[in-house]
């Protein structure tokens, strides 16, 4: 399956929000769209690709139509960022001849299986050059050069039944030998930047925005091959399946992908989908105050954003009746209390557009008895007042260091956002 190849691929080059919008800015480019600092309705070309980026970890791309005032626009919402362990600004710490890195744990992240594994570095750094002028650079150290150690079971008979982490003092990476005075993480960033790109020789680094992640490669994974295992699938693989969609969508209709930083920390800020990013690209297509409530009311956006699958081990974690399974394609997410933003009308049409590109779909309601998570679809709608439905695929191990879907899915997903731009139904 060609998509979920390409999957695997951007997985591995998008290693921080950062990354993941530079990664598919590569891909817009090569499909012909165009960087804009912003839309421009009254000089958009129907059929041609836009994008605009904003504090590049946030991205709104555009395939503009001929018909948007009238038949609205079709938009696919995701967010760039996932759960991770975030370098603070004076990291540097550690005894006994170990040096350590401090970390802020960024979303909710499930931290045990953070331990023993081989952690890179990735993120924005920004730069006074030597020219006096300040710049912004991404980093990403490509290999491994920090681990969080286990404490052994020898130390800790109760670890397989007791133990807890506690994030200031147990999730601290170690780095080198050596003592903590003796290492200055900013000088070792910019010799590490000045090495792979001599224009950065003699730049001091002023600030960072830095996060470990696994550099253990994304995957195919069984015996037959059927699960793709990686970092960052929530929600990366959803950014990957709106853009390979938009990338293919007809040309005569306005389809958009938003895809925003800051989900996994309540989207409050200028670049999450509670920001005025989204209605500032829609006022600029749709300036006229009434066409512009006009086109909203006309559009229908999906929030895509990974479900939780049915784990075989943990089956009675879930509502008998809505029990989605892996490979048994896209979900519908559903909870009357609006921690999703799907509604009865949004739900049918979306069965029926599933229906006729021959796509399964899924329902998915929380336990009653256990509380839901959100995602961007109820904020979006607040903010833009667009109706809007939350879909997902099925993912188990959700918000670990590593995740899982089935390779099955991807195609589905891509299939039924490409079908949604090209308005089967």
């Amino acid at each position: 399956m060609a998509e979920t190849t390409e999957l695997l691929t951007f997985l591995g080059e998008a290693t921080s929000p950062f990354h993941a919008v530079e990664a598919m800015i590569r891909r817009l480019r090569a499909a012909g769209f165009t960087a804009l600092e912003q839309f421009d309705g009254a000089h958009m070309t129907p059929g041609q690709g836009y994008f605009t980026v904003r504090q590049g970890s946030s991205l709104i791309a555009m395939r503009a139509g001929s018909d948007a005032s009238e038949a609205g626009l079709r938009l696919v919402g995701t967010h760039t960022d996932s759960p991770n362990l975030s370098i603070k600004p004076n990291p540097v710490k550690g005894r006994d001849g170990c040096v350590q890195l401090g970390v802020d744990v960024y979303g909710g992240a499930l931290l045990n299986p953070w331990f023993d594994r081989d952690l890179g570095i990735a993120g924005r750094v920004t730069l006074l050059a030597a020219d006096g002028e300040l710049q912004s650079v991404l980093f990403d150290s490509k290999r491994p050069v920090a681990v969080v150690p286990s404490l052994a079971i020898h130390l800790d008979r109760e670890a397989n039944t007791q133990r807890t982490v506690n994030a200031q003092k147990d999730v601290v990476p170690l780095v080198m030998l050596g003592e903590p005075q003796q290492f200055d993480f900013r000088q070792w960033l910019a010799e590490a930047l000045a090495q792979e790109d001599a224009g950065y020789q003699g730049a001091r680094v002023m600030d960072y925005e830095l996060s470990l992640y696994d550099t253990q490669p994304p995957a195919l994974v069984g015996i037959e091959e059927d699960f793709v295992t990686s970092a960052r699938l929530d929600n990366l693989l959803s950014c990957y399946a709106g853009l390979t969609a938009l990338i293919n969508a007809d040309d005569s209709h306005g389809s958009v992908l938003v895809a925003t930083d800051h989900e996994e920390v309540g989207s409050a800020s200028s670049v999450g989908a509670q920001g005025p990013m989204l209605m500032d690209a829609l006022t600029a297509i749709a300036p006229n105050a009434a066409a512009n409530q006009q086109l909203r009311a006309r559009s229908w956006m999906l929030s895509v954003d990974n479900a939780h699958a049915v784990h075989p081990n943990y089956a009675d974690r879930h509502d008998d009746q809505h029990s989605p399974r892996l490979g048994a394609g896209p979900v519908i997410k559903i909870n009357r209390n609006q921690r999703y933003a799907t509604n009865s009308e949004g739900a049918a049409r979306l069965r029926l557009l599933a229906e006729r590109a021959g796509v399964n779909v899924q329902s998915f309601v929380m336990r009653s008895d256990l509380a839901c998570g959100s995602t961007i679809g109820p904020i979006t709608a607040t903010e833009t007042g667009i109706t809007t439905t939350d879909i997902g695929v099925p993912t188990l191990g959700m918000h670990s260091v590593r995740e899982l879907a089935c390779a099955a899915d991807v195609p589905q997903i891509v299939l039924l956002l490409e079908s949604f731009y090209r308005r089967l139904a």
